[in-house]
């Protein structure tokens, strides 16, 4: 079988790897060994954080509707619920968005809402 040294596969996956390090912090930029690692972890924690991310916008947009429908005498459980029941399919980042910057249109919802639970 013939010998294989792997010189320009080796010093290319190097490279790339010492490329996605740049800016570590002391030998996790400079030596391979150090810089592999950090650059694993890294995309690790870059893999989790895109999932997480979603969850807390989530959170995020159901507090801001919640805290304006509180504020119209609904709590978010019924607004959710009569909102559902009057057949209006909005999503929560638009119910978030209308609830922060165009109140007079949020409170038709609440209105409408509150009319399908009673």
């Amino acid at each position: 079988m013939p010998r294989v040294k792997r010189g320009s596969k080796r010093i290319a996956n190097r490279k790339k790897t010492l490329n996605l390090a740049s800016g570590f912090f002391l030998t996790k930029s400079k030596l391979h060994r150090a810089a592999q690692e950090a650059v694993e972890k890294a995309l690790r924690y870059g893999y989790v954080g895109r999932r997480l991310k979603k969850r807390e916008y989530r959170s995020l947009w159901i507090v801001r509707i919640g805290a304006a429908a509180k504020e119209a005498g609904l709590n978010y459980n019924k607004f959710i619920h009569g909102l559902k029941k009057a057949g209006i399919e909005l999503n929560r980042k638009m119910l978030a968005e209308i609830a922060a910057n165009d109140m007079p249109s949020f409170l038709l919802l609440v209105e409408k809402a509150k009319a399908s639970l009673a």
